[in-house]
């Protein structure tokens, strides 16, 4: 059940700017191969396996697979957290593995905003604290920061809660609480890791019409990494991973359409 709050005011939010799609892909994997080394005496694993794909920029694409299919480690990949053992992986334009580590976390800061199945909150702080913490890493004043950030949380509808401790809320609340930090500095990349898997399905059906508002209103793109069939149809693209290989990108099919 939602906590419930004093009735307040409710805060104005701005009014979304439209963003035109651009032609190229926002992501492109090329022969991409991860290997984790295991034990002395024990085989190397290799996880992904020459995998190449191009994520559409504006697009609304699902990563689907089942658990250990290699969705994480592509997921991981994608957002500059872990390096490939060969191949090339180039995000909005820049060869994200030809920069350091610092400049992958910059990048990363400026272009990507990331929602969890798990939410994890600094508890000393509230909602909106929480939620202006992208800004405030990034050098933004700390005032402009919670201005941003109560609009972010307006948008979501829950303004009311900008200054409850986070952790009182309910998991549906703080999944769009999640939402509003991912995507306070409005990334160009959303990235929504199992963002559903935690909630019942009324909660899950709210996170899924944010991420199609943000895709629409804002024209970014948005990754949705899955293993739910469910959800399948809020997008349009869609890449299948099994047993760290692409088997297929293209359109969401309906079952029994014709290929």
């Amino acid at each position: 059940m939602d906590i419930v709050a004093p009735t307040n005011k409710p805060a104005k939010s701005a009014t979304p700017t439209v963003a035109q799609p651009r032609a190229h892909p926002v992501a492109e994997f090329q022969d991409v191969v991860k290997v984790f080394p295991v034990q002395i005496e024990m085989p190397d694993v290799t996880v992904l396996k020459n995998v190449s794909f191009t994520i559409p920029e504006g697009s609304f694409t699902m990563l689907h697979g089942p658990s250990g299919s290699g969705k994480s480690t592509i997921l991981n990949t994608l957002i500059g957290l872990e390096p490939p053992t060969s191949g090339k992986v180039c995000v909005a334009g820049t060869d994200l593995y030809a920069q350091t580590s610092d400049e992958r976390a910059s990048f990363r800061a400026r272009n990507i905003g990331m929602v969890h199945q798990d939410n994890y909150w600094v508890n000393s702080l509230t909602v909106a604290e929480n939620v202006a913490l992208p800004l405030l890493l990034s050098g933004w004043a700390k005032q402009k920061a919670l201005f941003l950030a109560k609009q972010s949380i307006a948008r979501v509808g829950l303004e009311e809660f900008a200054d409850y401790n986070p952790t009182v809320l309910s998991g549906g609340q703080q999944q769009r609480v999640s939402f509003a930090r991912a995507t306070v500095i409005r990334p160009r990349i959303l990235v929504a890791d199992e963002p559903t898997g935690n909630l019942d399905s009324v909660n899950g059906d709210r996170i899924i019409e944010l991420l199609q508002d943000f895709n629409k209103s804002y024209g970014a793109t948005v990754v949705l990494v899955t293993h739910n069939d469910e959800l399948l149809s809020n997008s349009d693209n869609i890449i299948e991973v099994k047993d760290g290989e692409v088997t297929e990108v293209g359109a969401f099919k309906k079952p029994g359409a014709k290929k």
